[in-house]
């Protein structure tokens, strides 16, 4: 009878046991998460946590120290490997080399190497990571408009100029991109558009566009602004021409499973950086998510 006892005994503990694992396990593991893919394939950024189909803002750099450590520990151990999204598809690795969550300007930011036999990214073709699993299987479609379709793109974007009583001789842009959203053969475009309206000032220009029935593109969202020089950070208007201030695409990514990707885009400034994300609402996109990382003062 006493070492039925004792058995009983040892197996309480080894449920409490368990139970105890268990929920330690389930505290510290990793929710579902989309990064930033910067600087040339080595700097994670986080944009959002995804919970139940909606976006929700991570860490960030300005957040409590022990936040930001736990954040650290929890999703730049070193070796830890997410999935790399770009043309909304899976097409390599990203491997996490060290977070430091005591460093100056990057408390919430990762060091890491990208691995791919489809893309290097460079500059400002940047990408997304994600430990979250794709539902699609479809491949990856991310390239350059043909001389025909930034022609047409060029019109769209000019005519937003002129809507701002702005008649630009030169139009410039950061980025202009052909993408896949909803994998029906079309392309979709999203741009980062500039114009000089003077030596110290620049107009900007985000939008995104898609094909209607009728064949022609249309803009189904697009946000304009101006920045002089008084108002750049660094007092030197040069930095807006090299991309500060613009808001760029980073890739599309249906983190929803809806079929149709969404848009994510990244603005960076002089102590932090910004991020949006769009959907499709019929013709029209909407934004879904905005968020923000501060890195340090300027």
């Amino acid at each position: 009878m006493k070492n039925v006892n004792v058995l009983k005994c040892l197996i309480a503990i080894a449920a409490v046991s368990i139970f105890s694992i268990s929920a330690v396990a389930q505290k510290t593991a990793a929710k579902p998460i989309v990064f930033a893919v910067l600087n040339d394939g080595k700097t994670l950024e986080p944009i959002a946590y995804v919970n139940k189909g909606k976006l929700d803002p991570p860490v960030n750099g300005s957040d409590d120290q022990n936040i930001i450590t736990a954040f650290t520990k929890t999703y730049y151990k070193p070796g830890t490997v997410y999935r790399l999204i770009f043309g909304g598809a899976n097409v390599g690795n990203v491997s996490v080399k060290s977070g430091n969550a005591n460093s100056d300007c990057a408390k919430n930011m990762g060091t890491v190497t990208t691995t791919s036999s489809k893309v290097q990214l460079r500059g400002l073709v940047m990408g997304l990571a994600t430990n979250v699993a794709l539902k699609s299987t479809n491949a990856s479609y991310r390239r350059k408009p043909t001389t025909a379709e930034k022609t047409e793109i060029d019109s769209l974007a000019k005519a937003e100029f002129v809507k701002q009583k702005l008649s630009p001789t030169k139009l410039n842009y950061q980025n202009l991109t052909a993408l896949d959203v909803d994998n029906d053969g079309k392309a979709d475009f999203v741009g980062s558009y500039w114009v000089e309206i003077d030596k110290l000032t620049r107009g900007l220009l985000f939008f995104i566009a898609s094909k209607g029935s009728n064949g022609k593109y249309t803009l189904g969202y697009s946000e304009y602004h101006s920045i002089d020089q008084e108002n750049v950070m660094s007092g030197e208007i040069k930095a807006v021409d090299d991309g500060v201030y613009h808001e760029l695409l980073l890739d599309v990514f249906d983190y929803d499973g809806d079929g149709t990707a969404e848009v994510f885009t990244y603005i960076q400034s002089f102590e932090g950086a910004g991020f949006n994300v769009y959907r499709r609402a019929g013709t029209k996109w909407t934004q879904a998510f905005e968020g923000s990382n501060y890195h340090c003062g300027y």
